[in-house]
């Protein structure tokens, strides 16, 4: 996949982004409909993931008992009835990755697939513009959450011993393997397993997706879909840094929204792209970008948080920023 993204070293292909994206009233023109609603229909769920996931507590206690008293079956009995439930929860998640799988080459399809610019292909169509910032906004929050909260991982694992054991005593016994009680088979524990192994696990769903996308569809030109991470990133930057455009804002929270998609977008390019975000190749200002974050940070105290954990997506999220190639320069603005 190393050419999948590849991009013209002349940055000056890609002309500048400099309109209004309606992230907070877009609406879907009649070219956007169809594929709008599809999408539509997988992103209704995510707030609602996202709030799950924010309250998601676990079964640490009763799995702390359960192992320091490995003789005691009432314990054990305990522990795995705390962590069945959170497991169920786990497994919706996972499904839910393939559910936005499903819709990333639907969102980049209709954004690249065109003989107009990419430019232009978002500011007329910015519905689905809208719905591919939403995607990398849920991204992030999905991944800073899992990343900050051990007992996800934790439950998992119990949950995974256990049922190997379970499953050994069956056999043992000559026992069915239904008799085990467990609320998700072999088979899909060892799929959950690869994805909640990684340390972002929404990041690797939606960038394996892309680079699918330009594997598959070789009649688009191979740059389409990176300009349309990087303008989408240069959008939301200008937006923010442009008072006309900010005073349009309708909400508070459009601005932290827009520095996240600005932040999914350069970690998505990074990843999608053989020499990263980081080299003279990349058409992302990322010093810019940082500088309109640290600058933000400052003027906003009761975001300091939630922006600070977005340069930390940066430092640690991204693919390329400890190669041997990237300017120091980089390294040490996000030291």
């Amino acid at each position: 996949m190393g050419n999948l993204l590849r991009i013209l070293s002349d940055k000056s292909h890609q002309p500048k982004a400099d309109f209004y994206l309606d992230f907070e009233g877009a609406r879907p023109t009649d070219d956007e409909k169809e594929v709008y609603t599809e999408v539509d229909a997988v992103l209704e769920s995510a707030k609602s993931i996202l709030e799950e996931l924010r309250a998601y507590e676990g079964a640490s206690d009763d799995i702390r008992q359960a192992i320091q008293n490995p003789s005691d079956e009432a314990l054990q009995q305990k522990a795995w009835d705390a962590v069945s439930p959170s497991v169920l929860k786990l497994k919706n998640y996972f499904d839910y990755s393939s559910s936005m799988e499903k819709i990333i080459p639907k969102v980049f399809g209709f954004l690249t697939n065109s003989s107009e610019s990419v430019l232009r292909r978002l500011e007329e169509h910015q519905a689905i513009a809208k719905q591919l910032a939403h995607i990398l906004q849920f991204t992030l929050s999905f991944d800073d959450m899992k990343m900050t909260n051990p007992a996800i991982q934790n439950d998992f694992s119990y949950y995974r011993r256990t049922q190997s054991r379970m499953r050994m005593k069956c056999a043992e016994s000559g026992s069915s393997e239904g008799q085990t009680g467990e609320v998700v088979s072999n088979e899909m524990a060892n799929r959950m397993s690869l994805f909640y192994a990684n340390p972002t696990p929404m990041l690797k769903t939606v960038s394996d997706a892309t680079s699918k996308f330009v594997e598959e569809n070789k009649e688009i030109p191979i740059e389409n879909t990176a300009d349309v991470l990087s303008t989408l990133a240069e959008l939301c930057r200008m937006m923010i840094d442009t008072p006309a455009y900010r005073e349009r804002f309708q909400s508070v929270d459009t601005v932290l929204f827009c520095l996240q998609v600005m932040v999914g977008n350069i970690i998505l390019y990074d990843h999608t792209q053989p020499s990263g975000v980081f080299c003279k190749k990349s058409t992302i200002d990322v010093r810019q970008c940082v500088k309109l974050l640290r600058d933000t940070q400052e003027e906003n105290p009761d975001q300091q948080g939630a922006i600070e954990s977005l340069i930390n997506a940066l430092k640690y999220t991204t693919k390329h920023l400890n190669d041997e190639a990237t300017p120091k320069q980089f390294k040490q603005l996000l030291a």
